[in-house]
Parts: structure tokens; C-alpha cells; sequence
């Protein structure tokens, strides 16, 4: 199985990152990729990967931080994406849930960030949070440039989903499919998403499922809940867990270009 997304740079991870990545491979995690949300942050994930064969790394800027995005930002990221272990660009979209940076300067970090990913021809890790049609339509405008696009975590409605797929992009599910509160709505469309777009990841150290037990669902998530994510996944696409790992990895291979 292979883990599109965990926060591996999380300070929670500082203490017992060979006890985690460790923990990870045993439980059948064979790639991990590391997410970026700022220049920091980024580079602190390649950093890591360069001491751990098993990972890879995303280089973005998240639209929470999108006000403190400028031209050198731009010219970092340029360097991040040039090396072979940052295989796409992001997290990067927006989020007008909470508007810690302002629409205007999210939308203007997030069409810089695709430029990017064009020049590049690296794909887009997606954030999107309560700004669905603008999003939508940006990359509806770009899409015959990027190189494929993943929606991180999505938890958005059936018709955002339609369209998303419409555009040809892959689905991130998370263990926010585990939750019996907010998870209901992403539980029954779940099954909608094609074989061939279905990417699976923890988001490491946040979203510890809900239906873990024990000292697990207390603690923070770690990789090593993949498996148990996407049994939860393959019961409501009615799927064994073995299909779901096996498309979701072919998935994430095809769409990062990762070595197999």
C-alpha cells in the first residue's frame, strides 16, 4: 500500500520517526509521501526523504498560508520540484471555510502554484474547503496542462465529487470515511469513485479513525492505520481489502511517477 498523504514533519512525529516509518513498513506501507504545506515545511520533507528510501515529498503552499506567498517563494519551489523525490506540487488550493489568508490571495497563490506544476509537469496535491465552484473552475480552465491532480482528503458532496471526476482527477479518502458522524455522506458515495481514481492516506498525525480501539484510536494517526482505512473504504465500495490496496497503489505509481 502506498500513503499519499501523511504530515510526517508534524512536531508529533519529532520524537519517534524510525519507531513510525518502521511501524509503517510492517504494516505493509510500502511508500509514504510527505506532505508540504509551506516553503518550510517542504523542505523539511525532502529532507526526509532523503533519509528514508520509502519516502517522497510534496513542495506547496496551503492557502491557510497564502498571504505570506511571493516571488521568492515561487523561485524555492522551483528547486524543491527539480529534485526526483518531490513528486508534486502542493498541498496547495483553497479554503474559504476559515479564510486565514483572503480568497484574493489564495486564489493568486494557488494560480501561481499551477503554473508551476505546469512548467514542471508534475501534478497538483489539492486542498479544498468550502470553495468548491471557484476551484472547480480554475482547474477546469488549466486541465489539459496539468499532469493529473489528486483531491486530498475529499469531504465534499456527491455533486462536487461528479464534477471532480469529470475532470479526471484521483480521490483521496482518508479515515474521515471512519467517522459515524461526519463521515456518513463520503461512507455512501463512496462506491462512486472509479477504480482507477481512488487514492488512499491517513493525513498523519490528524484523523485517527474513529472505529481504531484501544490505545490506537487515543493516539495520534500514524501510517500504519493505511490498512485499516482502506478496509473501511473496500466495506463500502463492497470490495476486498487486497482490491483496494492493489488499485489504490497501481493509482498513486501511475499519477507520481513513483519507481515501482
Amino acid at each position: 500500500m502506498i500513503d499519499i498523504g501523511a504530515n510526517l514533519t508534524h512536531s508529533k512525529f519529532a520524537q519517534n520517526l524510525d519507531e513510525t516509518i518502521t511501524s509503517a513498513i510492517a504494516a505493509e506501507v510500502e511508500k509514504i509521501i510527505v506532505t508540504g504545506t509551506d516553503i518550510n515545511s517542504s523542505k523539511s520533507a525532502l529532507a526526509l526523504c532523503q533519509n528514508y528510501s520509502c519516502l517522497y515529498a510534496t513542495a506547496g503552499t496551503h492557502p491557510h498560508d497564502a498571504s505570506e506567498f511571493n516571488q521568492r517563494s515561487i523561485e524555492q519551489l522551483k528547486l524543491l520540484l527539480a529534485h526526483p523525490k518531490v513528486v508534486a506540487v502542493g498541498e496547495t488550493g483553497l479554503d474559504f471555510n476559515r479564510n486565514f489568508s483572503s480568497p484574493s490571495a489564495q486564489i493568486k497563490a494557488f494560480t501561481q502554484q499551477i503554473e508551476l506544476a505546469i512548467d514542471c509537469q508534475k501534478p497538483l496535491f489539492l486542498h479544498e474547503r468550502d470553495a468548491f465552484d471557484t476551484q472547480y473552475q480554475i482547474l477546469k480552465d488549466v486541465r489539459s496542462e496539468i499532469n493529473g491532480a489528486v483531491v486530498h482528503c475529499f469531504t465534499g458532496s456527491q455533486y462536487e465529487l461528479e464534477q471532480y471526476l469529470a475532470l479526471d482527477l484521483y480521490i483521496g479518502i482518508t479515515g474521515w470515511i471512519c467517522d459515524e458522524r461526519r463521515g456518513l455522506t463520503l461512507q455512501k458515495m463512496v462506491h462512486i469513485i472509479p477504480d482507477d481514481r481512488l487514492l488512499i492516506e491517513t493525513d498523519a498525525p490528524f484523523l485517527t479513525p474513529r472505529t481504531l480501539t484501544g490505545k490506537a484510536k487515543r493516539a495520534s494517526n500514524t501510517p500504519s492505520n493505511l490498512a485499516h482505512i482502506a478496509q473501511a473504504i473496500g466495506g463500502f465500495r463492497r470490495q476486498p481489502l487486497s482490491h483496494v490496496a492493489t488499485v489504490s497503489r497501481q493509482n498513486s505509481i501511475r499519477l507520481f511517477s513513483l519507481p515501482i
